[in-house]
């Protein structure tokens, strides 16, 4: 049992893995959220779990990676799914879609090139499928909140602390380490503070004079209300894409992070309804329940930032867009490194100090 104290501030989905394998491993883990369990961000994500869309080679193996991972920890965690549904995507001029095949093929990803019939056939909803579609059985999706209260029951229930409803707001520094954080309650001491609060990193980290360039772009997402079966797995359109909860709902956007919001997001989530109701037989009567909004925390170059800032003692960071994807990996690369002292090679890209985060 290693026994080091160790203090995650964030308890979204990068939160909850971290603090789980954390805990799993030996170490004493704290959460401390300053809202509520789950964090901002996870709750408003697609929650689509793959390797895909036009991200460079050694991004695309992280994200392979993270998918065993997903693999291996739904075995683990009492009570978490996975939902490894498959995922059909024509969102791209068919020359463009073809290259994206010939590209993910190579690499080993499971693309594999379908007519209209064949889509049909996946989707057996579609009101007109297309002539030319990719499908990747191997993709999934979850349940973002749900999967993540899991996660933190899981710490819980190997003795780890969630404690909410409490900010930190600043690091603390002694004998030239990050020796804990300090809140509106006075100080949280910890051999370890690691940072997975998202879009407020860099306040964090600018209380001890580290700078790390932070977009939190904004997404909507529109959710319908609860129906039957109308979709199998995540689809990929021009324009539009979808996918169905385990309740029921259809949740809609125009990529997988969600339409740009407008100064009238009603009418932009009506507006995804009624594209959602030409792609999808027995939606004609479907009606929006709400729509999200949310800001997802993207290092400035758009890749993950993982790992400690300036080499400081008692700190990490662990902040990236792709929560939901590279969650289960990034919690066991992020144990690993500070229990064990040992980096994974899939993370050696993707340190908090390269330069186009300074």
């Amino acid at each position: 049992m290693n026994g080091k104290r160790c203090l995650v501030i964030g308890s979204g989905i990068l939160g909850a893995s971290i603090a789980w394998h954390l805990q799993k491993n030996g170490a004493q883990v704290t959460v401390l959220e300053e809202r509520v369990r789950g964090g901002v961000a996870t709750p408003k994500s697609w929650a689509w779990i793959n390797a895909s869309w036009g991200n460079p080679e050694p991004y695309f193996r992280l994200r392979e990676r993270s998918m065993l991972e997903w693999r291996k920890i739904d075995r683990e965690v009492p009570g978490l799914t996975v939902n490894w549904c498959g995922g059909l995507i024509w969102d791209l001029p068919p020359d463009a879609l073809e290259a994206y095949a010939v590209q993910q093929s190579s690499w080993g990803y499971g693309v594999r090139r379908v007519t209209a019939a064949e889509a049909q056939r996946v989707e057996p909803n579609l009101k007109q499928a297309p002539d030319f579609a990719l499908h990747v059985a191997e993709e999934g999706m979850i349940e973002p909140v749900a999967t993540t209260e899991v996660m933190l029951a899981g710490a819980e229930a190997l003795g780890a602390k969630v404690i909410t409803g409490l900010r930190a707001r600043w690091l603390l520094e002694e004998k030239g380490q990050v020796a804990g954080v300090t809140t509106d309650e006075g100080v949280l001491h910890a051999d370890e503070v690691i940072i997975a609060a998202g879009s407020e990193t860099p306040e964090l980290l600018a209380s001890i004079g580290i700078t790390l360039k932070l977009d939190a772009p904004a997404g909507l997402l529109a959710h319908s209300k609860p129906a039957g079966e109308l979709l199998r797995g995540l689809v990929m359109t021009p324009g539009l894409h979808v996918r169905q909860t385990a309740e029921g709902r259809l949740v809609a956007g125009t990529d997988f992070a969600g339409a740009e919001p407008t100064d009238h997001p009603d009418e932009l989530a009506q507006d995804l309804m009624g594209k959602l109701r030409d792609l999808i037989q027995g939606t004609e009567h479907l009606e929006v329940d709400f729509h999200t909004i949310g800001h997802r925390p993207t290092p400035a170059d758009g890749f993950p930032a993982i790992g400690r800032p300036r080499q400081t003692p008692g700190l990490y960071v662990a902040v990236s867009h792709s929560g939901v994807t590279l969650a289960p990996a990034v919690g066991l690369f992020t144990a690993q490194e500070i229990l064990d002292g040992q980096r994974d090679p899939l993370l050696v890209p993707y340190h908090p100090d390269r330069p186009a985060l300074q």
